[in-house]
């Protein structure tokens, strides 16, 4: 079992920044892949960014290329998502999920195991 902590979350002005951690007191947490989800209200969950096991292959959603970067360090078990240029439309509760590297279709929310609580990010213009 895996059990993800989101942190990080807060109110920002437009073009401010944010860093937001994924932790896990899990031992296996290394083997995982690792992505960042976002839901804004009224709106489906959408994917943000991803990383892979190893930290070697990351990949963006097209909103967010250039502003955001995903990183990992397997020997604190943590995942953290920089983002830069924040803009309004941006706001939403982002989530941290995990799930084997086995399989495809990564930017699917549906296709992930274990997630986090949420945390809250609030870009106002």
């Amino acid at each position: 079992q895996v059990q993800l902590v989101e942190s990080g979350g807060g109110s920002v002005q437009a073009g401010g920044f944010l860093r937001l951690s994924c932790g896990t007191s899990g031992r296996t947490f290394s083997i995982y892949r690792v992505t960042w989800f976002r839901q804004a209200p009224g709106k489906e969950r959408e994917f943000v960014a991803t990383i892979s096991w190893s930290g070697g292959s990351t990949y963006y959603a097209d909103s967010v290329k250039g502003r955001f970067t995903i990183s990992r360090d397997n020997s604190k078990n943590t995942v953290t998502l920089q983002m830069n240029g924040l803009k309004p439309e941006d706001t939403a509760v982002y989530y941290c999920a995990a799930r084997s590297e086995l399989g495809s279709d990564y930017v699917r929310p549906t296709t992930y195991n274990y997630w986090g609580q949420g945390t809250q990010v609030t870009v106002s213009s």
